[in-house]
């Protein structure tokens, strides 16, 4: 029973994160000044067309990804109503595959230098791939390596939720904010992919 409890209660926690966290960039669309992670860049950055797509492009639909992803690891959502899954799921590749070239892109201009671009360019690598091989994998009816593939492609993904967790901390801990970034360009995720790995062996999917 307390398991149960525990269970429900991290369930919760994950999707208002997810939610939440999915919600805030549409705050960029609303605000006039540049705010949050905009502070970090250069005039000449924030002036330029071809990178504002990049990134409106990537965080706009990285939240639609963030809303639409947590709900595909809803087994009662699966068993009530497939085809809302499957067009769920649908919305969700569609929105990384859009996001995940922004981010590519927009890697190359991390505030920071080569770190904090190497680990953000290899997040959005490994969320292309991972997300590309779930969707070829249920294209195949192989559901198990589609199951595999989706849990590394949203853990990928939750790196928008980890971020936002581990910069203000790091910040505190170093009182810095740059070197706080060049850190979290990989904290936010690998940690999460471990996270992944992890659960897919406990629930011995072979991803072979």
């Amino acid at each position: 029973m307390a398991g149960s409890t525990r269970n429900k209660i991290a369930w919760a926690v994950f999707a208002l994160l997810a939610i939440g966290v999915g919600l805030y960039p549409f705050m960029y669309w609303f605000i006039s000044e540049p705010f949050g992670l905009l502070l970090s860049k250069t005039s000449e950055l924030l002036s330029s067309s071809h990178w504002n797509i990049g990134f409106y492009g990537h965080i706009t639909l990285g939240g639609l990804a963030l809303l639409t992803g947590w709900s595909q690891f809803s087994k009662k959502l699966r068993a009530r109503n497939l085809k809302l899954h499957r067009n769920l799921g649908k919305i969700y590749v569609i929105s990384v595959l859009i996001s995940g070239i922004c981010a590519v892109y927009i890697g190359f201009y991390a505030t920071g230098g080569w770190i904090t671009s190497l680990g953000f360019i290899s997040l959005g690598v490994v969320w292309l791939y991972t997300t590309l091989r779930a969707y070829t994998a249920v294209r195949a009816k192989d559901l198990n390596l589609h199951q595999g593939m989706m849990i590394y492609s949203y853990a990928a993904c939750f790196a928008a939720v980890t971020l936002r967790i581990w910069l203000p901390l790091l910040t505190m801990a170093f009182g810095e904010f740059l070197i706080a970034y060049k850190i979290v360009a990989w904290l936010c995720w690998v940690p999460n992919m471990v996270f992944a790995a992890v659960w897919v062996r406990r629930k011995g999917i072979s991803l072979v």
